[in-house]
């Protein structure tokens, strides 16, 4: 095992430490932000919020919680609306949560007032956010969709792990990774993977990149940093920013690629 990987590995051993301690306070959904009270000055819902609404969906057995940092970053650089979910722990299909994520979209969009959202999937998340995209016309709604370590191709994971059927579905040969791979023609919404060469949970790690005929994508590799680091590390939160904002002044047609050190 090569000195990188270690070092990788001890990484994520730290931020699963520091994740647990967390996780509590992820455990509940987030609340949408008060109305303003009666007799308050009426503005537009996109007033000051220029720029669209950021979701970040977590992944598997994990909860809002370890998006603390990569949204703190976001809302410092000016992304002023961004929101944290929790999908079901009892959730069993990846096909039932990107609909319930489908119905909170339209939720964000009617209460902020604009047309499209930006989507940040880690895991799990990532697959879900690309299911709504691709087979259940969440394009029209998701501009940018950036996923972090997802198994877009499906992973050989532990056999002890593969009882759980939503581990099942980001198996290689599942009926969702199928579906991923069928036609996808005039999808709108623009797709950045970030893969990492060390991410012990995508095997092999390229699984993680996005390869569709159809899609606009664009394969960001981050080097040396594991599969529990990507969320929070400082290199790829920067990496995060900078790719949702070169989607909004990119051609439709291509991204230009580059790594994350």
């Amino acid at each position: 095992m090569g000195l990188v990987r270690i070092r990788a590995i001890a990484l994520d051993l730290a931020i699963l430490a520091g994740h647990l301690l967390l996780y509590p306070t992820g455990l509940r959904q987030e609340r949408p932000p008060a109305p303003p009270p009666p007799g308050a000055a009426a503005r537009l819902p996109t007033e000051g919020r220029a720029r669209r609404p950021v979701l970040l969906l977590h992944g598997f057995i994990d909860n809002r919680s370890v998006f603390v940092l990569l949204r703190r970053s976001l809302g410092r650089h000016g992304r002023q609306h961004v929101e944290a979910l929790n999908h079901s722990p009892l959730t069993c299909d990846i096909r039932t949560a990107a609909a319930l994520l489908g119905r909170h979209v339209e939720e964000v969009c009617a209460r902020t007032g604009h047309s499209t959202v930006d989507i940040v999937g880690h895991s799990l998340g990532g697959l879900i956010a690309r299911y709504y995209v691709q087979r259940l016309g969440g394009d029209a709604r998701v501009h940018t969709l950036v996923t972090l370590g997802t198994p877009h191709a499906g992973t050989r994971v532990a056999p002890l792990l593969s009882a759980h059927p939503l581990v099942r579905q980001m198996c290689p040969n599942s009926d969702v990774i199928a579906e991923l791979r069928q036609p996808a023609p005039d999808c709108r919404t623009r797709f950045i993977s970030f893969w990492s060469d060390v991410d012990q949970l995508m095997i092999p790690a390229e699984v993680a990149r996005i390869d569709h005929p159809d899609v606009i994508a664009r394969n960001i590799r981050v080097n040396g940093i594991g599969h529990l680091a990507l969320p929070v590390h400082s290199a790829v939160a920067t990496g995060v920013r900078e790719a949702l904002d070169a989607a909004d002044e990119a051609p439709n047609n291509a991204f230009d690629a580059f790594s994350v050190a």
